[in-house]
C-alpha cells in the first residue's frame, strides 16, 4: 500500500448477477474475520431484496435494515435500498471506524459506475478501493444465461460478442466482469471438471488480463484473500465510462420486472418447489427469494432460486403473510 493510502480505510466491492452467490460470500467473511473489525454494506435491490433478512437467516443475528447495526464478533452491519454513500459516510465518522468495508452490490448494478461515487468529496480522501470481487455463478455461465443473442447468431461466444448487447442481461454481466480484479467463480460442486474447464476459459477471454480467478462452492474463500487484493488504485477506472454508457449506478431496471406474491400454506416442501420450477420455467424467472408455511411445520420456509434451481430452509422466527419475491 502507497503513503498516501495508508491513513484511508480499504474498501471492497462485491459485485455480481442476480443469484451469484453475493450473500454467501458475505457470510463466508463476517464468519471467519478472525477478530479484524470488518463492516458489510448491503445493497438490497427489490421488494423482498433484504440482504440484512437474509444474511440473518445465514447467521449473522443483528444485520439489520436501516442503522449499522454491531454484530457479535465485532463486526459492523448495515442494508441500504439505493445510494451506499450516507452508509460509508456513517461508519467512517464513528469513534471505532471499521478497519475494512465489504460493499455488496445489488444484483443489477454496474460497478464500473458505482465505482465513480467514490470520487465524492466526502470520502474519496478517507477510503481506497482495494478492489473489485466479481461473484460468477459458474453453473449459469455454462446453461448460456450470460450469451448475447445477436453475437450467438453471428457465431460469437459470450466473450468475444460485442459491448452493445441485445439482451441486457449480457450487458450487465460484461460490466460486471470486466472490472473485476478477482474473479470468485462459484459453484463449481454443479459441474464436471471439463465444464468448468470450458466456463473459465471463456470468462478468461473477458476478463481483465490481471484479473486471478478463484474456484469455490459457497463463497467458501479465505477472507484474507478477498479483502487483499491490493489493487488500491482504480481511480482511473472510476473516471471511466461503463460498458453500456449509463452513467446511473443501478442499471437495466426497466428492462427487468421484479414481482411480489402471497403463497397460501403450502402441503409440501416438495411440490411448492416443483410449483416454483414450472413457473420459473415458463416465465424465465431470474432470481426468486421468499418464505412460505408448510403444513405441519412450525418454521417458515426459507426458499432461494436461480433461474431453475431451487435451495430451502426451515427457519424461525415465523412470520404472517408468507411471501416469495420474483425477478424476470
Amino acid at each position: 500500500m502507497s503513503v498516501a493510502s495508508s491513513h484511508r480505510v480499504p474498501v471492497t466491492l462485491v459485485t455480481g448477477f442476480l443469484g451469484a452467490g453475493k450473500t454467501t460470500l458475505m457470510r463466508h467473511i463476517l464468519q471467519n474475520v478472525q477478530g479484524h473489525r470488518v463492516a458489510v454494506v448491503v445493497q438490497a435491490g427489490g421488494p423482498l431484496g433484504n440482504g440484512g433478512e437474509f444474511l440473518r437467516k445465514y447467521g449473522m443475528e443483528g444485520c439489520g435494515d436501516e442503522e449499522s447495526i454491531e454484530l457479535p464478533n465485532g463486526c459492523l452491519c448495515s442494508t441500504v435500498r439505493d445510494d451506499f454513500l450516507p452508509a460509508l459516510e456513517s461508519l467512517l465518522n464513528r469513534t471505532d471506524p471499521p478497519e475494512h468495508v465489504v460493499i455488496e452490490t445489488s444484483g443489477l448494478a454496474l460497478p464500473r459506475s458505482l465505482l465513480r461515487a467514490f470520487g465524492a468529496p466526502t470520502v474519496r480522501n478517507r477510503v481506497t478501493v482495494d478492489g473489485v470481487v466479481t461473484v460468477i455463478d459458474s453453473f449459469a455461465v455454462a446453461s448460456g444465461r450470460f450469451e448475447d443473442k445477436s453475437a450467438s447468431e453471428d457465431g460469437m461466444s459470450m466473450a468475444g460478442g460485442p459491448s452493445a448487447h441485445e439482451n441486457p442481461i449480457a450487458t450487465i454481466f460484461e460490466d460486471q466482469l470486466s472490472a473485476a480484479d478477482l474473479i470468485v467463480l462459484n459453484k463449481t460442486d454443479l459441474l464436471d471438471k471439463a465444464g468448468i474447464d470450458t466456463v473459465e476459459k471463456a470468462i478468461k477471454l473477458a476478463a481483465p488480463p490481471s484479473a486471478r480467478i478463484l474456484r469455490t462452492t459457497e463463497g467458501k474463500v479465505d477472507p484474507a484473500v478477498l479483502l487483499g487484493v491490493g489493487a488500491e488504485a482504480k481511480a482511473d477506472l472510476g473516471n471511466a465510462p461503463s460498458v453500456t454508457g449509463v452513467e446511473n449506478p443501478v442499471f437495466g431496471h426497466d428492462d427487468f420486472e421484479s414481482f411480489v406474491i402471497k403463497v397460501p400454506e403450502q402441503l409440501s416442501v416438495e411440490g411448492f418447489l416443483t410449483l416454483l420450477q414450472n413457473v420459473a420455467r415458463k416465465y424465465d424467472v431470474l432470481r426468486t427469494k421468499g418464505y412460505a408455511a408448510v403444513r405441519g411445520q412450525s418454521q417458515r420456509l426459507a426458499v432461494q432460486g436461480v433461474g431453475t434451481l431451487f435451495g430451502t430452509s426451515l427457519i424461525v422466527p415465523w412470520r404472517p403473510e408468507p411471501t416469495v419475491w420474483g425477478v424476470l
